[in-house]
């Protein structure tokens, strides 16, 4: 009896040593992790689709890289300086609504009846909160709008008129449609229309614009923006303003920004996906990311491609698509753009 009671004692002592080594071990490598961690990490995308050399000028491809790192350093000033994620997300995110080039706010594509439908989503990872438009006209940067539905915490996702009415409550600028329409964009929806073809267009090489960031305090955020996909049905939304499809941003994972096919990004849940993986398949970031973009959208014959960052700075941006314009630059370091699969990743 005796030996008995004392070899479980031994038991126990040695499950306690492993508990304890194994608690100290984590938290060594939680330490490690936290320490390694830049100061701050932004990453961005101009949008995933046909971006092939052949087919772009080097005009044009100087353009998109200059909007790209302008992009990056509007959101960086922010993060320099110590600002909030959310902010760094919203600056860079502007910055490409502005920008004609890209398929949001100014020069967004038009929809089947010529007119403009603009969506944006905006969610921060510390408490989750989250905001979104879609269908919008009139306003100047639905990105902001998204904001100021976040910030006043009612509802998450307003569309339509209601969206504008609130936009235009808070502040947000509003402007004619007419304003985003572009002579590019105009001449690419006659195109289609008189072509009189009903059926769903190739991703074009000007796309959904997006952010993701990690600040000085630790906080994710994530955000993107559109015009939506090409000669789309009127009232068509697609995954950009939907929380859990296009953004998501969580503290105890990452914040990821998608762009692509969208309603196959709807159907799959495609952000938060990374997310849970990560959290409950203990998966890395790339790991995650790759395998629900290069693995599971390509098996389903689904374009695009995401960016994202992580608690502890590392980031992310596969796409299955022939480019997708991305960059990012993280602390002490140099802005890094890109559009090309064969153009190195600096991580």
């Amino acid at each position: 009896m005796i030996q008995m009671r004392q070899l479980k004692g031994i038991l126990l002592l040695m499950l306690f040593v492993v508990a304890t080594a194994m608690l100290v071990s984590g938290c060594t490598r939680q330490k490690a992790e936290e320490a390694e961690r830049p100061e701050y990490v932004l990453v961005i995308h101009g949008g995933a689709g046909a971006m092939e050399r052949s087919l772009m000028s080097p005009e044009a491809e100087a353009a998109y890289r200059q909007g790209l790192l302008e992009s990056l350093e509007a959101g960086e000033a922010v993060l320099r300086s110590g600002g909030s994620s959310v902010d760094a997300v919203v600056a860079a995110i502007v910055l490409m609504e502005d920008n004609p080039l890209f398929n949001a706010g100014k020069g967004a594509v038009l929809n089947e009846a010529g007119d403009i439908a603009h969506d944006a989503s905006l969610m921060e990872g510390s408490e989750g909160r989250a905001g979104a438009v879609g269908a919008v006209q009139t306003i100047r940067n639905p990105i902001l709008a998204a904001k100021a539905i976040m910030d006043e915490g009612r509802h998450v996702f307003l569309v339509g008129k209601g969206a504008e009415s609130f936009a235009l409550s808070q502040g947000v600028d509003t402007i004619s449609p007419t304003f985003f329409i572009t002579p590019e964009r105009w001449e690419s929806y006659e195109k289609t229309r008189n072509s009189r073809l009903e059926r769903e267009f190739p991703l074009q090489p000007k796309g959904t614009v997006g952010a993701a960031a990690l600040d000085k305090n630790g906080n994710l955020a994530a955000g993107t923006s559109t015009g939506g996909m090409h000669y789309k049905r009127v009232g068509r939304l697609g995954d950009s303003p939907v929380i859990g499809a296009g953004t998501w941003a969580d503290n105890n994972s990452c914040a990821v920004s998608a762009t692509g096919h969208g309603e196959y990004f709807i159907r799959n849940a495609v952000a938060s996906d990374i997310s849970a993986r990560m959290l409950y398949g203990n998966k890395s970031l790339k790991q995650a990311s790759d395998e629900v973009v290069m693995q599971k959208l390509s098996a389903l014959d689904a374009g695009g491609g995401i960016i994202a960052v992580d608690k502890n700075g590392n980031i992310a941006m596969p796409f299955n698509t022939p480019g997708m314009f991305r960059g990012f630059v993280k602390a002490g370091s140099e802005p890094f753009v890109a559009i090309y699969p064969d153009e190195i990743q600096l991580d």
